[in-house]
């Protein structure tokens, strides 16, 4: 064998232990929990801030999920932008139903940056009064331990507590395909890189200490980046601290997705991380199993000269062992795994080069209606 040939090789083999390892380490964070944790006896006040901005298929169960939380001291911030959006009805609505929860709705709008979620969650930070704030999404479904599962997460040294988002109930392939992208593949290896001290934080759910946000400059401080995560991540390893990852993350409902919607959103996110932390982001081409699999084709049959059916034979085997490792991960979280999983998680391999090599070609992406810019920060609403 030639040295290039070693070299593809060694690349196929750590490509592989790295996929099985990270898969282990995950399923150990992830692993499905059945007991839900009981609030503690000296609760501390926490402020959940959500945007909220239109009405898709699950919003009503994933807004309601925040009224029904297992929590003695907490209170919801609902911010909308708009006093005609759709959204503001439907929470004027669960409000009327739970009139027991401490929840409020602030329209408005505050512009301190190019990203429309922050600008809308401002007003909700200057008006929120618990000791610990989280910033969650209005597609997350909160369990009934939510806060508490977020709070017993956190460790000392934690800047930040996030959780991904689970992608859960899809109906029709494009949403199992998102799931094949947010699952086994972006939570695994956020979770391997969290399990070594590599957290980043993920704008889905994120968890901080009003006084580390206050001391940073508050929210302002989240405007330093074009995503708020990236910039939480930035603020708090800034001040000596860490982003880290709940375990066992937080769902998302999917519903139906086209396949146009799923790759309008992994590519907008691998633009975000391009921006944010560009040397992280080239690495990404080397993840996913097509250059594996292209290696040791191309080891067994010009280097090892083995058979046609011995190679395709290969091939196969290694192709079993990554997938089957991802369907391991999946049935021990808990996350979505079907028939159609494999298919997706082929699918989603062969378009991660291309979500790549798209994320260094252009610039600029839409949001909820808004035109972003990402060479210049500018934002053009239509």
């Amino acid at each position: 064998m030639t040295a290039f040939e070693w070299l593809l090789a060694v690349f196929c083999a750590a490509a592989t232990s790295l996929h099985i390892g990270t898969a282990a380490l995950t399923v150990y964070r992830c692993r499905r929990r059945e007991r839900l944790l009981q609030p503690p006896q000296e609760a501390p006040s926490v402020s959940i801030l959500r945007p909220v901005c239109g009405v898709d298929t699950y919003d009503e169960a994933t807004l309601a999920s925040g009224f029904a939380l297992d929590y003695p001291n907490f209170e919801l911030i609902f911010c909308c932008a708009d006093a005609d959006d759709p959204a503001v009805a439907l929470v004027r609505r669960l409000q009327a139903a739970n009139p027991g929860v401490r929840a409020r709705l602030l329209i408005g709008n505050h512009a301190i940056s190019a990203n429309p979620k922050l600008n809308n969650l401002v007003k909700g930070w200057h008006v929120a009064r618990g000791d610990w704030v989280i910033f969650a999404d209005s597609n997350v479904l909160m369990p009934p331990d939510y806060v508490q599962r977020l709070l017993a997460g956190w460790r000392a040294g934690a800047g930040i507590l996030c959780s991904p988002p689970i992608g859960c109930r899809p109906h029709g392939f494009a949403a199992v395909l998102e799931c094949a992208f947010l699952n086994t593949y972006q939570a695994r290896w956020q979770y391997a890189a969290d399990s070594i001290g590599l957290g980043f934080a993920q704008g889905k759910t994120m968890l901080m200490r009003r006084r580390d946000l206050t001391a940073a400059g508050g929210i302002h401080a989240l405007a330093s980046e074009i995503a708020e995560d990236a910039a939480a991540t930035k603020v708090v390893r800034g001040m000596g601290l860490e982003a880290t990852l709940v375990d066992a993350p937080f769902g998302q409902p999917l519903g139906r997705r086209t396949l146009k919607q799923v790759w309008d959103r992994q590519t907008r996110w691998a633009r975000l991380r391009r921006i944010t932390f560009p040397l992280y982001f080239a690495a990404e081409v080397l993840t996913g199993s097509l250059l594996p699999l292209l290696c040791l084709a191309y080891v067994a049959d010009a280097a090892l000269e083995l058979p046609a059916e011995m190679t395709a034979a290969a091939v196969g085997g290694l192709a079993v062992l990554w997938l089957g490792s991802e369907a391991v991960l999946a049935r021990a979280a808990g996350w979505h795994l079907s028939w159609q999983s494999p298919v997706a998680w082929v699918l989603r391999d062969a378009m991660l080069p291309m979500v790549w090599l798209h994320a260094w070609l252009t610039e600029g992406y839409a949001w909820r209606g808004n035109e972003i810019s990402t060479a210049d920060g500018s934002v053009r609403a239509h």
